[in-house]
C-alpha cells in the first residue's frame, strides 16, 4: 500500500494539480508524522493550526503557484511574521517577527503549506545541528548520531518522511553536511543562481538557498520553484516542469569527470578518509566511467585556503546583531566567534576576501577541463550526539573540518555542488559522493545524479519511514 509520504515530491505535485489529492490531506499526513517522530528533533517549531488554515484558504483560492499544497518548513533561520523564530539561539528565545522574510513570502505566494520551522545550529554557524535551545537533530537510520548541520532539521525531515522535500541554506556545506549524513540529495546552487539566498547578499558571498530531497528529479523541481521566486511574486514555467527537473529526467551525453579525494584541508589538519566513504567513491566513479563519460584524475593541489576560510567564517559571526547582554545566552563557540571576529581590523577583514576571491578564479580554472568533478562527500561516519561538546573551539572546529573537508570551498568558488547517496555500509546506512560543478552548472550535476541514481536502485528508508 502506498502512503502518502512514500509519494516523491513530483507525484504529489502532480496530485495536487489533478485533484488526487488535497493540501488539507497533505497537511494532516505530514502533521501527524512530525508528532509522532518528534524525538528525532527535526523541528523548532511546529505550527499545526495556521497549517490547517492555510490548506483550506489555498483550497478555494483561484491562484495556485508552482508549490500549490505542497507542505514545506521554513528553517529556523528564516523570519515568518507571528512565527517564534529563535535562529537556533537562547539568546532570541523570545523573538517573534512582525514580518517575514523574502523567502517565506515567496514561498507563500508560490502556494506552499508551511508547517513550521526545522531546527538549525545556532545562528548557522556550525555543521552539527545540536543547538542548547532545543533537542537536537538526530540521523533517522543511527538517533544516537547527530544529523549534521546546519540544515539539519530538514534534512531529517526530508529523509524521516516528515517532508517532502525542504528548502535549506549552505554558507559552509549546510546544505551538504547533514545531507549527506542522512542519506538524502542536497543541491547547493551557484552563486547568484537564485533571487532569494543568491550569495551576493552578504560580503564574503557564500551562503545561497537551496533544496534538499529524495531524489534528483525532486531536487529539480524544487530549484526549478525556487528560481522562479521573488520576493512578492511568482513567474516561471508550468508546474511539475522546468529546466532542473528536466535536466533530472533526461540522460547526459558523454562528459568529462575530474575524480580527486584531495580537500584544500589535507595541509592544515588531520583528515583521513573512511573505508566506506572511499568505497562510495570508488563505485561512484566506476559507473561512471561505465556510462561512457570520460573519467580522470582532477590533479587539484589547492594551497593556502586554511587561513582565508578561518577570517572568512569569523567575519560571517561578528555581523550578528547581539548585544553585551545577548552574549551571555549564546554558546562559547558563538561568542569566541563573534569576539573574533569583531577582532578582525578592516586591512585582515579585505585581505582574507581578496584570498577568497584568488581562490575562486584557481579553483574555477582548475576544474574548467570537468562539467563536474567527483569527489567523497564526507570523510568520516556520522558522529554522535555530543561528540562537539566540551571542546576549545578550535578544536571543535577542527572536528568539523575533519568530518567534512569537502564542502565549504564549494562556497568560496562559488560553484554548484549535489551530494547523493549512492551505496551503503554493512548497516544499510547511506553513504554519499559530492559532485561539483561548473558556474550555472546544475543541470549537468542533476542528470548525472538521476544516472547514479538509475544504476544504484532504489536504497532502504531509515527505520522511522515505516513504523
Amino acid at each position: 500500500m502506498t502512503r502518502l509520504h512514500d509519494l516523491s515530491l513530483a507525484a504529489q505535485v502532480e496530485g495536487l494539480r489533478a485533484g488526487d489529492l488535497s493540501p488539507a490531506e497533505l497537511t494532516a499526513h505530514y502533521l501527524a508524522r512530525i508528532g509522532r517522530f518528534a524525538d528525532l528533533g527535526a523541528f523548532a517549531e511546529v505550527t499545526p493550526d495556521a497549517a490547517r488554515r492555510r490548506a483550506a484558504e489555498i483550497t478555494v483560492g483561484s491562484e495556485r503557484g508552482p508549490l500549490w499544497g505542497v507542505p514545506l518548513a521554513d528553517k529556523d533561520l528564516v523570519a515568518r511574521a507571528g512565527v517564534p523564530t529563535r535562529y537556533g539561539s537562547r539568546s532570541r528565545a523570545a523573538h517573534v517577527p512582525a514580518a517575514s522574510d523574502p523567502l517565506a513570502a515567496a514561498l507563500d505566494t508560490a502556494g506552499a503549506v508551511n508547517l513550521g520551522k526545522t531546527s538549525t545550529s545556532e545562528f548557522g554557524l556550525t555543521g552539527f545541528t545540536e543547538p542548547r535551545i532545543h533537542a537536537p537533530a538526530r540521523d533517522p537510520w543511527r538517533p544516537a548520531a547527530g544529523a549534521g548541520g546546519s540544515s539539519g532539521g530538514a534534512a531529517v525531515a526530508v529523509a524521516a518522511g516528515l517532508l517532502p522535500a525542504a528548502v535549506g541554506s549552505d554558507g559552509g556545506g549546510s546544505i551538504r553536511i547533514p545531507s549527506s549524513t542522512v542519506g538524502v540529495v542536497g543541491l547547493k546552487p551557484s552563486r547568484g543562481r537564485l533571487p532569494i539566498g543568491s550569495g551576493f547578499d552578504s560580503p564574503d558571498g557564500l551562503s545561497v538557498t537551496g533544496p534538499i530531497a529524495r531524489s534528483a528529479e525532486d531536487a529539480g523541481l524544487l530549484l526549478d520553484a525556487l528560481v522562479g521566486i521573488a520576493p512578492f511574486r511568482y513567474a516561471t514555467a508550468a508546474p511539475g516542469g522546468g529546466p532542473f527537473v528536466d535536466a533530472a529526467r533526461r540522460e547526459p551525453g558523454a562528459l568529462r569527470i575530474g575524480v580527486t579525494t584531495v580537500s584544500p584541508w589535507d595541509d592544515e589538519e588531520d583528515i583521513r578518509l573512511h573505508a566506506d566513504a572511499r568505497a562510495a567513491f570508488d563505485t561512484a566513479a566506476a559507473w561512471l566511467s561505465d556510462a561512457g563519460h570520460a573519467v580522470t584524475d582532477a590533479e587539484w593541489h589547492p594551497v593556502g585556503y586554511a587561513s582565508l576560510f578561518h577570517v572568512l567564517w569569523r567575519a560571517s559571526a561578528a555581523r550578528i546583531p547581539l548585544t553585551a547582554a545577548d552574549m551571555e545566552f549564546v554558546e562559547p563557540l558563538t561568542a569566541w566567534l563573534v569576539q573574533e571576529g569583531r577582532r578582525l581590523s578592516a586591512l585582515e577583514l579585505l585581505d582574507g576576501l581578496t584570498a577568497a576571491r584568488a581562490f575562486e578564479r584557481r579553483t574555477i580554472a582548475d576544474f574548467s577541463a570537468f562539467d563536474a568533478v567527483l569527489m567523497p562527500a564526507l570523510a568520516q561516519v556520522p558522529q554522535p550526539v555530543g561528540a562537539y561538546a566540551g571542546h576549545s573551539p578550535e578544536r571543535t572546529f577542527a572536528m568539523q573540518v575533519e568530518y567534512a573537508p569537502y564542502s565549504s570551498f564549494v562556497n568560496v568558488a562559488g560553484l554548484p555542488a549535489l551530494t547523493l547517496p549512492v551505496t551503503a555500509d554493512a548497516t544499510g546506512h547511506p553513504v554519499s559522493v559530492q559532485m561539483v560543478g561548473r558556474p550555472g552548472g546544475e543541470a549537468a550535476l542533476l542528470s548525472l545524479a538521476a544516472q547514479l541514481e538509475s544504476r544504484r536502485g532504489p536504497l532502504p528508508h531509515p527505520p522511522a519511514w515505516d513504523d
